[in-house]
């Protein structure tokens, strides 16, 4: 990480990304969110890992996104 990457907390976050608080904390939980650091007890996001995971989201239609989200489900369940 360079000395200037721009962090937010959990609520800028949520704010950026359109989702709620709790929307993110579960996404942590999955492992399907953006990817995020502890620093103590407190998490934070780089901008740029939440720019990232937007892009990682963008679908074209319906079955790009379907596909996206039973991948996701796929992965979460082998755990």
């Amino acid at each position: 990480m360079t000395s200037t990457a721009k962090v937010v907390t959990t609520v800028e976050a949520a704010r950026l990304v359109g989702l709620s608080e709790s929307t993110l904390a579960k996404l942590r939980l999955t492992g399907n969110g953006p990817v995020y650091c502890k620093l103590g007890r407190r998490v934070v996001y780089r901008v740029a890992d939440l720019d990232q995971w937007l892009q990682s989201r963008t679908a074209r239609d319906t079955s790009d996104a379907d596909a996206r989200f039973l991948k996701a489900l796929t992965a979460a369940h082998s755990r």
